[in-house]
């Protein structure tokens, strides 16, 4: 009825028909088994993932509460530096320069200048109300100008290495060392004044005090926000956590771009400095030229009372003059 080549056929289907029917029954349960293995893994990993954000929501809601709890005692600190930072004592001004004065030595060193200036002065036959105001000058006036002097040298110096402080503590974190190592290495590699008050965080650190306290108090010693930023920093990761070599090389370029932007205010504002120079040493200069050719002329404002009540009042109004123009150039970030 059907010829060769369609019943060879016919038997060929039936053949993959019966096989693979065979095939299904003995396969049948281990094709399940492995269906069923595979969702329990896939809810098993479900479960794990939702496990894990969790972690993850209970981990950020803390490290939130830490950082906000560390924000606030921070700013707390905050404000009682700034009380003292504003108005800082003796000691303090003197620790800020540099010099480990007490206080019995600054007034000692306060008479000797007063004494000193009085003499000079009446070493050169002034009179008696100019003697007298030299001694106060040099008592009151050189005195703490010295220590402001000193003091604001210092800030610079610190300001200008500490960039290259924070660098060094970057790259120690991320070969692997610990952050008191880095500090040790600053204190004693780095140039002063950071190398002195890294020294000051480690000995601090040895009596007890946290590292985050101890970095906090660097900006008593150095009063500028380049030193708060840095103990804020630290502060903040030892509260708190987190990725501290990220965190300091972010810092370290702020007070690098800081460094910038003053550079360049000082470019701009060398104009107003030269000129209010030449003003303000103008009326000094044309004396001494009037003193040299015509010493007659002038020796009147040396010689008699009332040439002595005008040099002070002229002195007393070149020094406001000064003021003034020191306050109108001088530019801070």
């Amino acid at each position: 009825m059907f010829g060769p080549t369609l019943t060879i056929l016919a038997l060929a289907v039936l053949a993959m028909v019966f096989f693979g029917g065979l095939a299904y029954v003995l396969l049948f349960s281990r094709v399940e088994s492995e269906n069923m293995a595979g969702k329990r893994i896939e809810a098993v990993r479900d479960r794990t993932k939702a496990a894990a954000d969790r972690r993850t929501a209970v981990d950020q809601t803390a490290r939130r509460k830490g950082i906000q709890d560390a924000m606030k005692e921070l700013e707390a600190k905050q404000k009682a530096l700034a009380d003292r930072t504003t108005s800082p004592p003796l000691s303090l001004r003197l620790t800020q320069a540099g010099l480990k004065w007490s206080k019995r030595t600054f007034f000692v060193f306060s008479a000797v200048c007063g004494v000193v200036f009085a003499l000079a002065s009446l070493f050169v036959k002034a009179h008696v109300l100019v003697a007298a105001a030299a001694f106060f000058v040099g008592l009151f006036g050189f005195p703490r100008w010295f220590i402001a002097f000193r003091r604001k040298r210092r800030i610079k110096q610190f300001t200008e290495e500490l960039p290259n402080a924070v660098d060094v503590i970057v790259r120690g974190i991320k070969s692997g060392l610990p952050l008191g190592d880095c500090l040790r290495i600053i204190a004693n590699e780095a140039r002063d004044p950071v190398r002195s008050e890294f020294r000051a965080i480690i000995e601090t650190q040895a009596l007890g005090v946290p590292i985050g306290d101890a970095c906090q108090k660097l900006f008593e010693r150095v009063p500028v926000q380049e030193a708060n930023f840095f103990g804020i920093v630290i502060l903040i990761q030892q509260k708190a956590g987190g990725n501290l070599s990220e965190t300091l090389g972010n810092l370290s370029k702020v007070l690098r771009e800081r460094r910038k932007m003053r550079a360049k205010i000082a470019a701009v504002s060398m104009e107003a400095k030269a000129s209010a120079a030449i003003i303000g040493s103008l009326p000094v200069i044309v004396t001494g030229i009037v003193y040299l050719t015509s010493p007659k002329y002038i020796s009147i404002l040396f010689t008699t009372t009332v040439g002595n009540v005008i040099l002070a009042g002229s002195l007393i109004y070149m020094f406001i003059g000064v003021m003034v123009m020191r306050k109108m150039i001088n530019f801070e970030i």
